[in-house]
């Protein structure tokens, strides 16, 4: 795991008052495996599983992607919308958005990833600041109705973040936005070994 360097005194990060739960919005210089920019807004009424990650982080790279990757497969038949967001709070230089198209290809990761917007005169780009992440890897899991029900710092137990995204799955969104049925969680298919 990688941590984020605190920000220097006088330059907290933002984050909606806690009397307004609903997930602050992302922050994005460039998209890549979208044909259009996403919103958190854009997307209220299903619910949203955002990974935050960086190319050259260890864990990002052995664990948690794979992770994502899955929660792809077995959530492909749902309505879960699945955002990358590439949080570079190290090694500026290295991770340009060309490494990043590349990283993407050649790992074959599929789902629209977001590039943080990086604020001048700070290492940690707006949206990690938003969502106060505290490095890489980091999940947040928006429910239908814009709030986040989740955050974790690291990888979590597949278990664990499938029981969850299942829950967000099932919930119903307060402005009828699953009227339709994609509400309802079907069974994933089986998948032989």
């Amino acid at each position: 795991m990688q941590r984020a360097r605190p920000r220097p005194a006088g330059r907290e990060a933002t984050m909606t008052a806690p009397e307004t739960p609903l997930a602050p919005e992302l922050a994005v210089s460039e998209w890549f495996n979208t044909p259009a920019p996403l919103t958190l807004a854009g997307l209220r009424g299903r619910p949203v599983f955002l990974h935050s990650f960086q190319l050259l982080c260890p864990g990002c790279v052995a664990q948690a992607l794979p992770q994502v990757q899955r929660i792809e497969r077995v959530f492909a038949h749902t309505d879960l919308q699945v955002i990358g967001i590439h949080t570079v709070f190290e090694h500026h230089a290295a991770m340009s958005p060309v490494t990043l198209g590349a990283f993407l290809h050649e790992y074959r990761l599929k789902s629209p990833v977001a590039v943080d917007l990086a604020e001048e005169g700070s290492d940690i780009p707006v949206t990690m600041q938003r969502f106060r992440l505290r490095g890489t890897p980091s999940s947040v899991l928006i429910g239908r109705d814009g709030t986040i029900l989740h955050q974790a710092f690291g990888v979590e137990d597949d278990i664990a973040v499938g029981a969850r995204i299942a829950m967000a799955l099932s919930a119903t969104a307060g402005d009828g936005a699953c009227a339709d049925g994609r509400c309802a969680a079907p069974m994933p298919p089986v998948v032989e070994p």
